[in-house]
């Protein structure tokens, strides 16, 4: 069995792309060649540009989907995810969750870095991301032959967890994707989280997504977190500062800690 981590970019978007581009292309050459109204030639001029776009569309999905590609030579997502997994310290014994898990890839690196622990992953595998889904981690899990997963359902924003469980939590592209107030998600991640645990959350937190995060640091230290930092990952730490803005990852950073 091979694993199957997906592609951040799926295969379905780079199809809707191309066929989009093919569509309008043919449309706007088919009314040039209509009759030679002025409404015909306008329309066709709008579809070409269209398809212009599109066609940018199309090359832009093949290029991130190379780039992210676990099989290809960049590899940007593995990178980033063991990148992530880096950051936490599992104790013996011990058991770390992994929120919005998606193919599992992040819950089996954090699991790979102590056998002795119990990495777990919760994801709610909505019909948003229906490629993904719990059987699909434990496949991974299998093919990978890591024994100490598991995957569970779940919301990041209602987790189903007593505080203080975890002597880990870790997240990787999660919260932008989730309406609402990100630093509440965090917050609820956070929770349960055990005193003296680690955390890695690595996400695009740009102002306009997260809101000052300076201040959310100082919310924390004020709750008495003994470590807190936010460290950008957009400007040659996992990534070029050229690779993230053409990826749409400007602004990348990872938080991490000890509660």
């Amino acid at each position: 069995m091979q694993t199957n981590y997906k592609n951040w970019v799926p295969n379905g978007m780079i199809s809707g792309f191309v066929g989009a581009t093919l569509v309008t292309a043919s449309a706007s050459v088919a009314l040039s060649f209509s009759n030679n109204s002025a409404v015909a030639k306008y329309l066709s001029y709008a579809l070409g540009a269209a398809s212009i776009a599109m066609t940018c569309g199309s090359a832009w999905c093949i290029y991130a989907h190379h780039q992210f590609s676990y099989h290809g030579k960049r590899k940007l997502s593995k990178h980033i995810i063991d990148g992530v997994a880096h950051y936490i310290n599992v104790p013996d014994g011990g058991t770390c969750l992994d929120i919005g898990c998606g193919s599992g890839a992040l819950t089996i690196a954090a699991a790979k870095t102590n056998p002795r622990a119990k990495c777990i992953g919760c994801d709610r595998w909505g019909i948003e991301y229906a490629s993904f889904s719990k059987q699909l981690c434990e496949n991974n899990a299998v093919a990978e032959n890591i024994k100490n997963t598991e995957f569970v359902n779940g919301d990041a924003t209602h987790l189903p967890f007593e505080n203080e469980s975890f002597d880990c939590v870790i997240s990787n592209y999660v919260y932008h994707n989730i309406p609402g107030d990100k630093q509440n998600w965090l917050l609820e991640t956070l929770r349960v989280l055990k005193k003296g645990g680690t955390f890695a959350i690595h996400d695009i937190m740009t102002k306009n997504r997260y809101g000052d995060m300076k201040q959310f640091i100082q919310i924390l230290k004020n709750m008495g977190y003994e470590k807190v930092e936010l460290m950008d990952t957009d400007n040659g730490l996992w990534m070029s500062s050229n690779e993230a803005l053409l990826l749409g990852l400007r602004g990348s950073k990872l938080l991490y800690g000890k509660k």
